[in-house]
């Protein structure tokens, strides 16, 4: 099964946004738990004000707090509420706070009775004379005034509150002095803890303290968290569209540029090394893509030499031959006699022939890695000048002077029959293409830890443009050293590859001389 870029981000993308949703609402839930712990631990003290208040009443009355029972401390705080609770309820007590009813009117007085009789019987009649009487001996008064309706009693100062505690409560309340010392209710823990100030004359006696519990009880926490949790819902679809969405507009933006590259590098596999990627991106993408248009430069370029190298190749090793071909014909048909001078002919054309061979075998080991070395340590200087010792009579012959600026010995970590041949090579080079009349020297100089030899030679020069190309195969300087002095123009590019795989370099510049110079680098021993 394929699983695309897109699927890839749009999971990737999903996760990350579940993991943020998920820590912030667990981060949620414990915020809003403390907090609301912190409330219904507030609610919980101001629950307490009625029994911070008798508290401070009952110790103003005594002084101290020697109405705190020595038994049952335990459970005293648990009845004193209950206690309060029954006053608040009967409207009586110290908590009940009735406002005071107004003042009724003065009643007229009322005049003494008569003695009783004692008989039974006139009892009714003599009441009826006395009454009769005295009203007529007393003056009529006015008659009293309504009395006032008496106002409702206010409600007791809490009654509006909850009820005093939860269920809870009175098992987590400490009653303490001043000093911090346990009088009565729940034994002192370590735990979490939030206190209420007992007051008496403005003075602090002592205090509540309730522990507070692990979790909020409080509805209102529990229904928020309920709703919160709800949300969970509209937060997982609103992360998986978000998601969704994200990750088809990644995919997009990344899967254009992926699938361009890809077309271009099956357009490669093709033999179409001229394509090359539009860079319109400074990201990751985008040096990519420059990567790619450097790989496929550099497949061209190889491309371009090798068919350069099979043409040269076969164009060299045609010409000799060729002649070979032409002379042993002459032979053949009598035109030219089998004379010594003839058959010297033939013996130096297989000679370039076999030399040209020679050289192409090396370069192509030396492609694959599979040149034969033996390094060892040896004077380069010595072996330098047992090489120009061999090209005295050339030099001579092409009217050259051989100078040296000996620097005694030079010992270097090389291979000595390959880096006889890279000199042999470079003092060919030299005589072959340097103006009769000019001269050579040969210089070598340490260099910490490496050693260099110089070779440089007079005119004619090496235009600019040559120079960082007389390393390649079959090259040649037509304007100044020019194919008639004979040579394949591989001698120089095997040279450069000998040295490189004895750890050294070898460097073409202008010589101070006019001609060419040839710097030669290698490990000091």
């Amino acid at each position: 099964m394929r699983f695309s870029i897109g699927h890839r981000l749009f999971i990737s993308v999903l996760l990350a946004m579940l993991a943020v949703a998920a820590t912030a609402i667990l981060l949620m839930r414990q915020n809003v738990a403390a907090s609301f712990g912190d409330y219904a631990a507030q609610i919980e003290l101001d629950r307490l004000s009625e029994l911070a208040d008798a508290l401070g009443r009952q110790y103003q009355a005594r002084g101290s707090w020697d109405f705190v029972p020595a038994r049952g401390r335990a459970g005293w705080i648990e009845g004193e509420l209950a206690r309060l609770r029954r006053a608040r309820e009967s409207g009586q007590g110290e908590l009940a706070t009735r406002a005071p009813a107004p003042p009724r009117a003065p009643a007229a007085p009322v005049p003494p009775a008569p003695p009783v009789r004692a008989t039974t019987t006139t009892t009714t009649t003599t009441t009826t004379h006395t009454a009769t009487a005295t009203a007529a001996a007393t003056p009529a008064l006015p008659p009293l005034p309504p009395l006032p309706p008496t106002p409702p009693a206010p409600p007791a100062p809490h009654a509006v509150q909850a009820p005093i505690a939860s269920a809870a409560l009175p098992e987590r309340i400490t009653l303490i002095d001043a000093n911090g010392a346990y009088l009565a209710g729940r034994p002192l823990d370590p735990g979490p803890t939030v206190r209420r100030t007992l007051l008496a004359d403005g003075r602090p006696i002592g205090a509540l303290v309730i522990a507070r519990p692990p979790v909020p009880t409080d509805a209102l926490s529990a229904a928020f968290l309920a709703r919160q949790s709800s949300s969970l819902w509209i937060i997982l679809g609103a992360s998986i569209s978000l998601s969704a969405l994200a990750a088809v507009l990644l995919a997009a933006h990344f899967r254009r540029p992926i699938g361009q590259l890809a077309d271009a590098a099956a357009a490669l596999t093709r033999g179409e090394l001229h394509t090359r990627l539009q860079i319109t991106r400074s990201d990751e993408l985008g040096a990519l893509a420059a990567s790619f248009n450097q790989l496929a430069a550099q497949l061209d370029m190889l491309e371009s030499t090798r068919r350069q190298w099979v043409a040269d190749t076969s164009h060299e090793l045609r010409t000799p031959v060729a002649v070979l071909r032409a002379q042993i014909e002459a032979l053949q048909d009598g035109v030219r006699p089998a004379s010594p001078d003839n058959l010297a002919i033939l013996g130096r054309q297989v000679q370039q022939l076999n030399r040209l061979i020679e050289e192409l075998n090396q370069l192509a080991r030396s492609d694959l890695g599979e040149l034969a070395l033996q390094l060892a340590p040896l004077d380069a200087w010595h072996c330098a000048l047992d090489v120009a010792e061999s090209f005295h009579a050339r030099m001579a012959q092409a009217g050259l002077a051989f100078d040296i600026d000996s620097k005694g010995a030079l010992p270097a970590l090389a291979d000595d029959e390959r880096l006889r041949q890279v000199l042999a090579n470079l003092f060919e080079n030299a005589v072959r293409y340097t103006d009769a009349g000019g001269r050579i020297v040969l210089s070598g100089r340490s260099a910490g830890t490496r050693i260099e030899l110089q070779f440089d030679d007079t005119a004619p020069g090496v235009p600019d443009a040559a120079l960082s190309r007389l390393g390649e195969r079959f090259y040649r300087v037509e304007a100044s050293r020019s194919r008639q002095h004979g040579g394949a123009g591989l001698g120089l590019t095997l040279s450069v590859r000998l040295i490189q795989a004895m750890g050294g370099t070898l460097h073409f510049a202008h010589s101070p001389l006019g001609g060419l110079r040839a710097t030669l680098s290698l490990p000091a021993a």
